[in-house]
C-alpha cells in the first residue's frame, strides 16, 4: 500500500468561529466554506476541515471530542487491499 497524499484533516473544536480566527491570526491560513455551512482552514493545497463538538459532519470520528482529529488519505491502492494490509498490520 502507498499513500499517495493527504485529502484533508478533520479537528473536532468547541467554537469554530474561535477556531478560525486563531488559526487566521497565528498562522495566516485562509478559511473557506463550502457545502453551505462547512468550513476549513486552508494552507497552500492542504486543509483542515472543522467539526464542532454535537454538531459533526458525516463521516464522523466514533466519538468525537474537541481537540481530537482525523486523518483521510488518497491512495491508488484498491480499497480492499488496503483494509487487509491495515489488518495484517493489527490495524482497527
Amino acid at each position: 500500500m502507498q499513500i499517495e497524499q493527504l485529502d484533508h484533516l478533520v479537528l473536532t473544536v468547541q467554537d469554530i468561529e474561535r477556531t478560525c480566527e486563531f488559526y487566521r491570526r497565528v498562522l495566516g491560513m485562509g478559511i473557506v466554506t463550502f457545502g453551505g455551512d462547512r468550513r476549513a482552514l486552508q494552507f497552500g493545497r492542504q486543509k483542515i476541515n472543522l467539526h464542532q463538538v454535537g454538531h459533526e459532519f458525516e463521516p464522523k470520528a466514533v466519538r468525537p471530542t474537541a481537540g481530537s482529529a482525523d486523518l483521510c488519505f488518497i491512495s491508488a491502492t484498491p480499497l480492499d487491499e488496503v483494509i487487509a494490509h491495515l489488518q495484517a498490520c493489527n490495524v482497527t
